[in-house]
């Protein structure tokens, strides 16, 4: 079985053992996500979940890069819009990352390339991250003026909060074997090398049982405290959309559409 979702821009293809593979396929921007993508996500995991013969999902990008966070071009267009259609934006790409974390079957994210902003959250809302030598992080949100608020209870789960308040706070970029060291991939192989990594990871996934690694994925969701409250995730929502259409934001993102530095940084030291 082969779909595409989101226009073209998210592929789902599933194999006879039931290994299904998510591919986001915007080459052309890095895989950065826009509305396409996040419907096509929302889409192919409402589909995939409802599927009784997928027993694992992959998530790869196509391309140089995994996932290149948001589109920022479309984050300056939506950041226009009335609050009201910005909390519904904000709605939708927190739901995707919701409904990654709480996917009822295991999830391999297969990292290279780049991996930031939004993309560190695909991450972290999967079970398992394998990454090649050249993958290279970042939580990029706070250098265009906008915050990662809804990817956080993730990234505080995967790497810890320690490392968050580092790495959201500076937006440094940092390599597999960092990430691997803070726990937010599992594994690293050599470059090219995520084919042959992620195959006896499957193997042992498709050897457990299929209900009981649900319950077992459910519970340890449960136990770290992410399975959020809708009262929480409310709070995300309206916290992320109302971050993005501050004067703040609009400086930031121009400043990247400019490629020059933002109107708050007051130079190198002397």
């Amino acid at each position: 079985m082969s779909e595409t979702y989101g226009d073209g821009t998210v592929l789902c293809a599933v194999d006879r053992r039931g290994v299904a593979t998510v591919t986001l396929n915007r080459p052309e921007r890095n895989n950065a996500y826009n509305g396409e993508v996040i419907g096509g996500l929302l889409e192919a995991f409402g589909r995939l979940g409802g599927d009784d013969r997928v027993r694992v999902v992959l998530i790869r990008g196509n391309g140089r890069h995994f996932q290149a966070g948001a589109d920022l071009s479309w984050l300056k267009e939506i950041g226009k819009l009335s609050p009201e259609e910005n909390v519904v934006v904000s709605r939708r790409t927190a739901s995707a990352i919701r409904g990654l974390t709480e996917f009822p079957k295991p999830t391999v994210a297969l990292v290279h390339g780049g991996c930031f902003g939004g993309g560190t959250g695909i991450v972290a809302a999967a079970d398992i991250v394998i990454a090649s030598e050249d993958a290279i992080f970042s939580i990029t949100e706070a250098r265009w003026g906008v915050m990662a608020g809804i990817i956080v209870p993730q990234l505080n789960a995967a790497m810890g909060v320690r490392n968050v308040r580092r790495y959201a706070l500076t937006c440094e970029r940092f390599g597999a074997a960092e990430a691997q060291a803070m726990g937010l991939v599992h594994q690293v192989c050599p470059e090219g090398g995520l084919d042959a990594a992620v195959a006896p990871v499957v193997d042992a996934l498709l050897m457990s049982a299929p209900e009981a690694a649900a319950q077992s994925k459910r519970r340890a969701l449960l136990e770290a405290g992410l399975m959020l409250s809708d009262e929480h995730f409310e709070a995300l929502i309206v916290e992320h959309s109302a971050k993005r259409q501050t004067a703040e934001a609009v400086e930031g993102l121009a400043s990247f559409l400019e490629k020059r530095p933002p109107a708050w940084y007051p130079g190198p030291a002397d």
